[in-house]
């Protein structure tokens, strides 16, 4: 996402008939208002005398999430560069042999860069998870519900991106590079909703109490 944009102008894109900004923007934005959420709750507790003993720790996750909220900025945008390459290698002439060979190495190779941005998504959705789960457990309890929708979007955002890294793959020749990439990407899905789940649990025995 484009971060001069308003948001009505960036909806009025992804509604658009336009191929971009699409779910691959998305997802990497869901990452961007996670983090800023999780910012929030940590804004909303430092300072706070009730929450003396934790500041350090706060302060500690705002300054991570802080870098997260940037990095899926830069993502989201980045995903939308790569999809561009991707259109503009398959547009590429194919009128004989050698150029139908530099075509088909241009397409696999935006193909694999394409798959490697989500890729990146869904690592920073995974690293991110210790920040939530800090500003959840041990930020202020009067947003408790908002960490909990924090961890919700990074979830969708993982969820989104692995979606666009099963697209890509699939479009690969070659399988040994598309399985390694699976591979990796089912491992971190797997955590992060685990983790979703988690901070959920979390929430909700803190408020049961």
């Amino acid at each position: 996402m484009d971060i001069k944009k308003t948001v009505e102008q960036y909806l009025n894109e992804i509604s658009s008939s336009s191929p971009t900004p699409g779910g691959g923007n998305v997802s990497a934005f869901c990452g961007a208002l996670a983090s800023s959420l999780g910012i929030m709750v940590c804004n909303l507790t430092i300072g706070k005398k009730k929450y003396a003993d934790v500041q350090e720790e706060i302060e500690a996750a705002k300054e991570k999430l802080l870098t997260y909220q940037k990095n899926f900025l830069i993502l989201a945008e980045k995903d939308n560069e790569a999809f561009n390459r991707v259109m503009n290698a398959f547009k590429l002439p194919k009128e004989n042999e050698e150029q139908a060979e530099t075509r088909k190495k241009a397409i696999q190779d935006a193909t694999l860069e394409a798959a490697a941005i989500p890729m990146e998504v869904l690592k920073n959705c995974s690293a991110v998870f210790i920040h939530i789960k800090t500003a959840a457990e041990k930020g202020n309890k009067n947003s408790i519900s908002d960490a909990g929708v924090a961890a919700t979007l990074i979830g969708a955002a993982a969820n989104g991106a692995y979606l666009n890294i099963l697209i890509n793959v699939s479009s690969l020749e070659n399988k040994t590079i598309a399985r390694e990439i699976l591979k990796s990407a089912d491992a971190l899905i797997d955590d992060i909703n685990h983790n979703v789940k988690l901070i959920t649990k979390i929430i909700k025995d803190s408020l049961s109490q």
